[in-house]
């Protein structure tokens, strides 16, 4: 049985466990829980490979048992009438009844069919997927995602994109899922249809909480389209954790009230594991022939260290304190967003690969280009701004003045090892192209290291999320403009609207289209507008339009 998340009801599995069963909405859906068997969430795929793929389902076996048995087939057709291969695995109650397995042996370039088939000969839904070419190729097509939060609005974007007949591969750079607790949100933001699970106030703490909240997402139909038609590969950012995390803790995660940091650190990790189309290591490469190499990267819980605290100096209110943090704990060496084990690895394989394949792609869950506030948001802030939000655009104006970004939890923060990153990119002579999301809007950067061109950065908004926008009172043009002149590495954005982007590659050019839906509180394909950037080899920096 398929849940389905337009009737305000989710089906997510009776292994979740009776602990679901204690909460209001778990009462509530007591019946249901309970009863649900067989696959229950759609299939997925990823990690592909010129010869492999990962493939992904969850069924819940009917009755007591404790485990199940399930066989993969992958063909050629979507009737099966050509089987190429296939694997079994075995999954229960210990991984909340998901199942992966990695089929090996495929052709590169290949469009494959898949599904599963139970022992008592039910079937799962039948997937699609393309396995990684080989050799000299001409074009790919990438899909970009970032920043989906459920209650907020409707997945359009993904239901649009899940539509495309064009598409190789989906990128996801993180906040796929939300962790806040349902008294985070104000009501005039949520969608009515639109629930999750846990339903109680405070955040996911819990490996059930976490089980349950992706369960939550990927009962959504549109969700579960984007992964039957295309293989993904994903990579988490904060909210699959909670804010602004790093190796040894969180802006949000308060010791006293949620425990143990290494422990939700670990849940977090255990569930996004189980209910993603990834392998458990924390980072990888993928050829895509002699076009490009992506990387999957891993920024925010296995080696990223704490962010230089701006506050205090931003307290003291005085340029002397910005200007001691600036010139001090802002510019240490030894901060790192990757760690240094994942620094020299990636570093070496930007060396290697450079030689090999014409683009380097680094899919990054926070933005590399810099950014600092431009003045003018001071006069554009909304009447109805909370002093909290006052407060903030006043400190990163105050900041700006003096050098300072706006963010210390993205690369801005980070500004040694952001130096690192480029100058590696610079000495490989790679031809360096960062895919990022996190802001929630959408950003084209061409940046630049010790004044010499070094890449360029797509920066996808959010599919749901809302950014900027919702603190000013100004046309979105107006903060366009001021953004971009105030940025030199900027060469564009938008900062009001959502959806996704898609990225073609040629062996000359790179170009990125930002796909902006119309609308997100109600379900519609309808689009608002698009935007195109495109860059050549050997320019690594956007062709202004």
């Amino acid at each position: 049985m398929t849940p389905n998340i337009d009737r305000r009801r989710l089906i997510i599995g009776a292994g979740l466990g009776l602990g679901a069963l204690l909460l209001p909405a778990g009462r509530m859906l007591a019946s249901e829980l309970v009863g649900a068997s067989g696959f229950t969430h759609n299939v997925a795929s990823g990690e592909p490979g010129p010869d492999s793929m990962l493939l992904w389902t969850r069924y819940v076996a009917p009755g007591n048992a404790d485990e199940a048995t399930l066989r993969a087939e992958i063909a050629l057709d979507r009737d099966f009438t050509r089987v190429v291969a296939g694997a079994s695995v075995r999954t229960g109650r210990y991984r909340d009844w998901t199942a992966k397995l990695t089929v090996d042996g495929l052709q590169p370039g290949t469009t494959y069919w898949y599904r599963f088939i139970a022992a008592d000969g039910s079937f799962s839904p039948v997937g699609r997927t393309r396995t990684l070419p080989v050799g000299d190729v001409s074009g790919f097509k990438l899909g970009l995602f970032s920043c989906a939060n459920l209650p907020v609005g409707w997945f359009n974007a993904y239901a649009h994109a899940a539509a495309r007949q064009d598409m190789d591969l989906w990128l996801h750079v993180g906040d796929y899922i939300y962790e806040y607790g349902i008294a985070a949100y104000k009501a005039q933001d949520r969608v009515l249809e639109r629930e999750v699970l846990p339903a109680h106030d405070h955040e996911m703490v819990s490996l059930l909480d976490y089980r349950m909240r992706l369960a939550c997402y990927r009962a959504d139909p549109d969700l579960q389209k984007l992964h039957q038609m295309a293989p993904m590969v994903a990579l988490w950012d904060d909210h699959e954790i909670t804010n602004d995390a790093w190796e040894g803790g969180a802006q949000n995660h308060q010791p006293e009230r949620e425990g143990d940091w290494s422990v939700r650190r670990a849940a977090a990790m255990q569930a996004y594991r189980e209910w993603m189309p990834v392998s458990d290591e924390p980072w990888k490469a993928y050829p895509i022939g002699t076009l490009a190499t992506l990387y999957r990267t891993e920024s925010r819980l296995v080696g990223r260290t704490r962010p230089a605290d701006i506050a205090s100096a931003y307290r003291a209110g005085t340029d002397a304190a910005l200007e001691a943090f600036r010139d001090g704990p802002w510019q240490d060496p030894s901060a790192t967003m990757l760690g240094l084990e994942q620094e020299r690895w990636l570093y070496h394989a930007l060396r290697e690969n450079a030689r090999s394949s014409h683009w380097q792609l680094v899919g990054m869950g926070t933005i590399l280009g810099r950014t600092v506030m431009p003045k003018e948001t001071l006069g554009w802030l909304r009447a109805d701004a909370s002093e909290r939000s006052v407060q903030a655009f006043h400190d990163n104006v105050r900041g700006a003045r003096l050098g300072v970004p706006m963010w210390m939890d993205r690369w801005d923060g980070y500004p040694a090892a952001r130096a690192r990153l480029l100058r590696a990119a610079q000495q490989a002579d790679a031809e360096l192209v960062m895919l990022s999301g996190d802001s929630h809007n959408a950003w084209a950067y061409s940046m630049l290291q010790d004044g010499e061109p070094a890449g360029i950065e797509f920066a996808v908004q959010g599919v749901t999320s809302g950014g900027i926008e919702g603190s000013l009172a100004t046309d979105p043009h107006n903060v366009a403009r001021a953004f971009v002149a105030t940025n030199p590495e900027l060469d564009w954005c938008d900062t009001a609207r959502r959806g996704y982007a898609m990225i073609e590659l040629t062996p000359q050019r790179i170009t990125g289209e930002w796909v902006f839906l119309q609308d997100i509180k109600t379900r519609t394909l309808a689009l608002s507008g698009t935007h195109r950037m495109s860059a050549e080899k050997g320019q690594r920096r956007f062709i202004r339009t």
